[in-house]
């Protein structure tokens, strides 16, 4: 019992949620809208970083063109594309986690669902007086 209650410390997990874990599964919900609400952030920074390199690149070619600027202008769009480069795969490392915490989180949440006793409801006949 005593290994139990040490895995169940180690792994954040609440010995009383197994006897009623209707609280730890809405607790797991919410945690589950929150770590999507981060998921959705990641993405959209994703898509931006992705426009940042792709916005640089072409800064970068119009800038060696000598259609823009010069060297600043080069500079500039180099610094814009490794600032895309940073956060896309900062972003990206981020949305893994996230992802992977949620997939423990709905597993979690199943696993407490089956452990609920549900029983079965069944529709009466409504009588009409």
């Amino acid at each position: 019992m005593l290994a139990v209650a040490r895995h169940c410390r180690s792994t954040g997990l609440n010995l009383m949620a197994e006897d009623d874990p209707t609280d730890e599964i809405s607790e797991i919900e919410a945690r589950i809208e929150e770590l999507a609400e981060i998921a959705e952030r990641c993405r959209k920074a994703i898509l931006v970083s992705k426009a940042a390199i792709a916005g640089g690149a072409a800064l970068l070619l119009i800038a060696m063109l000598g259609l823009l600027g010069g060297p600043i202008a080069a500079l500039g769009s180099i610094a814009l594309m490794l600032l895309g480069i940073v956060a896309f795969g900062s972003n990206v490392s981020t949305l893994r986690q996230t992802e992977a915490t949620i997939r423990t989180a709905e597993a979690r949440r199943s696993h407490l669902i089956d452990l609920i006793d549900l029983h079965s409801v069944r529709d009466a006949p409504v009588k009409l007086t």
